[in-house]
């Protein structure tokens, strides 16, 4: 079944064991080796791995310790849009018919599940269903349709919302590949979710004959990009490898090294688990044989080793015969996963949990003790500012002992989930230093004419002092322009692929389909960025306006950044201004003000590796910009090597120019984010602004530019939609534009895979108890065709039916709707 296994020689696994023992850094090449083996070489990988597991429990203050989570296991659906050979938890319609099961569980029956599960002490309630299924079966889109939701996952975060006030349960959600966003939404209310990789291995699922072929959701790049968004999104996660399906060693390899790459990026990965194949009757691969034991025994303790010690490396109980897991213990494995008291693994049906205290035993027999762990790993509990969501930390906080593990006797309760967020503190009472509450005092009757000391001390506000200051800056908010959070729909397109002869490049062909698909969706503007490459006409930056224009008249081009303007100018040997007049004339409306950075040449230096031009070049773009008559936005990338005083000092640049030309729609602070900067900035701009700076800066943005700059913006690609929240309730008012992705060439975007829906900025701007209003790119209001049409592409189900559980009705709402 596996494809090249070839047997490597033993003395090439013994060259790699002796440099493991030797505590070299594995290498992807000696993984490979290890998986095979053997006798008495894999009785020393699992010396290397026992050793290695137990000096992570010994770090963390657990020595001897192993957990695992006491779990219900809540099967929402059984349907699901792959077509996965090896499964036999997914059902079709007619088979659900056929058995008296429902199309999606409904809140009664979900909700027994998890009471009967708190009433014997579980702590998680692990969700677990098919990827997408509304997407391949009409019946389930028309049961989310009739019962108000807008899909599968908007149904799984009102039911999450739902167990944790009536029950006290965590959810731990799988609803399998999540959009950015999607986990945006998820991460309020639950404190971990899961995905698992399962293997890297593309030829399984482009290839027929694969066990994936046929399976949208399986395409391993698209998982490891969820990996990396629940790692940008601070999501607690757990991922790990399916084994025996077909992939070879150097496949096995390849997915733990990519696992341990995006743990390395995000610090996410609370646990990897390493599954082994077991037939299932009535699938396409009932008659293939399960992975060998000492195969599996060999490739957890390669596990352990790829991960290092500080990892939680996984095995599930269930899937071993209880004889053996003493084997699983000695190859580096510290948690068993989620074990039910109540209901069976719905995955593998045919293989019961162990007995607790079987388990329990089991593990005491190996020298260790088993413990009871939540959901959320103790290393992310004890960091909640970072991994846990304000929203539900009381509930996590309920069953958390001191050291980050279930506090085991903790009473399993419903406690309310607030349906605001809590960004926004109570402003009743504070003490204030006198300086600041000089500042405040003077900031509230003329905002924008505070003394740069003023400003200065605001820029540093944190505490009371701070949440005074947002709370002045949403006020000045209110009253400059109203209570609505804006947006604008439109898509990005990279210019710096066009002409390139790869497969990522595009023709203007290709860009004016793009531009179609764009309007086609309910976008009024389309945003061009991006270098056009060297070996193109000079007339490249006008070809593709004109090539945009020809196709879509009607669409808002917001095109070049300072930078591409300049270059354009110097390709085509004219002066700035003449070369923004052929622009405009071309059919460019607008332009962005990125690149701005800090505008001081030394801090530009730093963050460009000396490749931006010097800050007078940008000002004199946006300035030759504004006189053409193309307004533009004006930014700031904050929190890296910059001081308040250069901070102040580019904000008091964006007002004197915008008080010569009037040509600035909006600001936009952005964060700076270590994970897009070269690795040598990154080690000098340390780890980015934490949420007080980002606080303090968009509410000092507000005061200072007040009068001038209308709006302030959340970058919600860079700040996450819960810090957005936070920033929106102390100064700003927009959150951009949803950055359309489409189907025809999404990664030509800019910022691909970063979308937003309506539904999505519906709830966020909901949860702090604003509206929402769509605008055009100019802050004006869209035509009622407009309106009409993006709604068409977003638009709420028309009817939604009161499900019955009269007292909690309020909660089966999908927010935002």
């Amino acid at each position: 079944m596996i494809d090249d296994f070839s047997v490597p020689d033993v003395h090439e696994i013994q060259d790699a064991l002796g440099r493991v023992e030797r505590g070299n850094t594995v290498t992807q090449a000696d993984a490979e080796l290890l998986f095979s083996a053997r006798g008495g070489e894999l009785d020393r990988l699992l010396a290397v791995s026992s050793r290695l597991r137990d000096e992570g429990l010994d770090a963390s203050g657990r020595t001897g310790v192993i957990t695992y989570s006491k779990k219900v296991f809540i099967p929402v659906t059984h349907l699901c849009q792959d077509r996965c050979h090896y499964c036999i938890f997914v059902e079709t319609p007619n088979k659900l018919a056929t058995k008296g099961k429902p199309i999606y569980m409904s809140p009664d029956e979900i909700l027994e599940v998890a009471r009967a599960g708190a009433a014997l002490g579980c702590k998680e309630a692990l969700f677990t269903l098919g990827d997408r299924p509304e997407n391949r079966w009409p019946v389930a889109r028309e049961w989310l349709d009739a019962h108000g939701y807008s899909s599968t996952i908007d149904y799984i975060r009102a039911m999450a919302i739902l167990v944790l006030e009536e029950t006290g349960l965590l959810p731990h959600l799988n609803p399998g590949v999540m959009s950015w966003s999607e986990l945006q939404a998820l991460r309020p209310v639950a404190p971990s979710m899961g995905m698992m990789l399962e293997t890297t291995a593309t030829r399984l699922w482009s290839e027929k004959g694969g066990v994936h072929y046929g399976s949208p959701d399986k395409d391993p790049a698209l998982r490891l990009r969820v990996l990396d968004d629940a790692g940008r999104s601070k999501v607690p996660f757990t991922t790990g490898v399916l084994l025996g399906i077909g992939e070879n060693n150097a496949e096995r390899a390849e997915a733990l090294f990519e696992i341990r790459a995006s743990h390395e990026r995000h610090g996410h990965i609370q646990e990897t688990i390493v599954q082994n194949f077991r037939a299932k009757p009535r699938t396409a691969m009932q008659n293939e044989v399960d992975l060998a034991l000492q195969e599996y025994v060999a490739a957890v303790a390669v596990a352990r080793v790829v991960m290092g010690p500080d990892a939680t490396i996984q095995a599930p109980p269930n899937l071993t015969d209880a004889h053996e897991l003493g084997l699983l213990l000695r190859a580096g494995i510290d948690d068993w996963g989620g074990v039910s008291p109540l209901t069976a693994d719905h995955v593998n049906p045919e293989r019961p949990w162990p007995e607790l205290d079987t388990l329990a035993a089991l593990t005491r027999d190996a020298g260790f003790e088993l413990r009871e762990r939540l959901t959320a790993h103790p290393q992310f509990i004890g960091d909640p500012d970072q991994w846990i969501d304000a929203r539900i930390r009381p509930h996590v906080e309920a069953l958390a002992a001191p050291n980050g593990l279930a506090q085991e006797d903790a009473p399993v309760v419903g406690r309310p989930w607030p349906r605001r967020s809590l960004s926004a503190r109570s402003l009743s009472s504070r003490s204030l230093s006198l300086s600041k509450g000089a500042a405040l005092l003077a900031a509230s009757t003329t905002p924008a004419a505070l003394s740069d000391a003023h400003y200065l001390d605001l820029l540093q506000a944190s505490g009371a002092e701070l949440d005074a200051l947002a709370s002045l800056a949403d006020d000045i908010r209110h009253d400059t322009v109203g209570d609505d959070v804006t947006f604008v729909i439109n898509r990005n397109i990279d210019s710096s692929l066009y002409g390139l002869d790869t497969a990522n490049g595009l023709t203007l062909d290709q860009i004016g389909d793009l531009a179609d698909e764009a309007a086609s969706l309910g976008a009024t503007e389309l945003c061009i960025q991006g270098a056009v490459p060297d070996h193109m006409p000079a007339t490249a930056y006008l070809d593709i306006v004109r090539a945009i224009r020809s196709r879509q008249p009607g669409l808002h081009l917001h095109a070049y950044r300072p930078t591409e303007i300049a270059d354009g100018a110097r390709r085509l040997g004219l002066p700035l201004d003449e070369h923004l007049s052929a622009l405009r004339d071309a059919g460019v409306d607008s332009v962005p003000g990125t690149g701005a950075r800090i505008l001081d040449d030394g801090v530009r230096r730093i963050l460009s590796e000396g490749g931006d031009p010097p800050a007078s070049e940008w000002i004199a773009a946006m300035t030759a910009a504004h006189r053409a008559g193309l307004r533009s936005t004006a930014t700031m990338i904050y929190g890296h090597v910059e001081t308040p005083e250069q901070q102040l000092a580019h904000l008091r640049s964006l007002a004197r120019l915008h008080d010569e030309t009037g040509g600035f729609t909006e600001f936009i602070p952005m964060p700076y984010v270590r994970l897009d900067a070269p690795a040598r900035v990154a080690r000098v701009a340390g780890p980015g602004p934490d949420a007080r700076q980002s606080r303090a800066v968009h509410a000092v943005a507000r005061l200072l530019l007040h009068g001038r700059i209308d709006h302030v913006q959340a970058a919600w690609t860079k700040l996450g939609l819960a810090e957005s929240q936070s920033v929106l309730s102390g100064g700003a008012d927009d959150l951009g534009g949803l950055l359309l992705d489409g189907t025809a060439r999404p990664e030509a975007g800019a910022e691909a895979h970063r979308s937003l829906t309506i539904a999505d900025l519906e709830r966020t701007a909901a949860e702090i108890g604003r509206g929402v209003r769509q605008r055009t790119t100019g802050y004006g209001s869209p035509t009622a065709e407009q309106l009409a049409f993006a709604r068409r592409a977003d638009a709420p189900p028309a009817s939604r039916l009161q499900l019955p559980i009269s007292e909690r009705r309020s909660l089966l709402e999908p927010a935002g709707r």
